[in-house]
């Protein structure tokens, strides 16, 4: 395999997915603490999610607390309680690019800004005969790392053990 163009930096995000995102909101904010930072509602992706985190700066996780806008509507948000988890990348066109080439399938809808305002797209959680590499099972979503969060992870692999 050739060498890998891009870098996967760390964790940018879980996403949990349930029928009332309020019964999320009493573990994950009620008792476990974690701080509302924002909202996310789209029709198109079915949608009403509350941004939550973990942490702060480059290294900050974010937790997406969904419910769908439709419980009978595509895609079900609430399906699959851990929704999809997100993952930094240094050049995502590049990432999209190499992987496609090695066979990885992608979900449609390419890059695009997502909900927190970064450049994202989805590893599709199954493979095809056209695609065979995927998720298997899991939805990815890649995302482009702002310079910020690039340089801090670049700082932290160069510090010494």
């Amino acid at each position: 395999m050739r060498t890998r163009p891009f870098k996967v930096l760390g964790i940018q995000q879980i996403a949990i997915g349930g029928p009332d995102k309020t019964r999320l909101q009493k573990l994950w904010v009620d008792m476990l603490g974690l701080e509302i930072t924002g909202t996310f509602r789209s029709e198109r992706e079915n949608v009403d999610e509350d941004i939550c985190a973990i942490g702060s700066g480059p290294f900050k996780v974010e937790v997406d607390l969904m419910q769908p806008l439709d419980i009978d509507k595509k895609p079900s948000v609430h399906g699959t309680p851990l929704n999809h988890v997100g993952l930094w990348i240094d050049d995502l066109p590049t990432a999209v690019q190499w992987l496609t080439a090695q066979g990885v399938r992608f979900a449609p809808g390419g890059i695009r800004a997502g909900a927190a305002g970064f450049d994202i797209c989805f590893l599709h959680p199954r493979a095809s005969e056209e695609f065979p590499i995927s998720g298997e099972g899991v939805l990815i979503e890649l995302v482009q790392a702002p310079p910020e969060v690039v340089a801090a992870f670049a700082r932290l692999a160069a510090a010494p053990a």
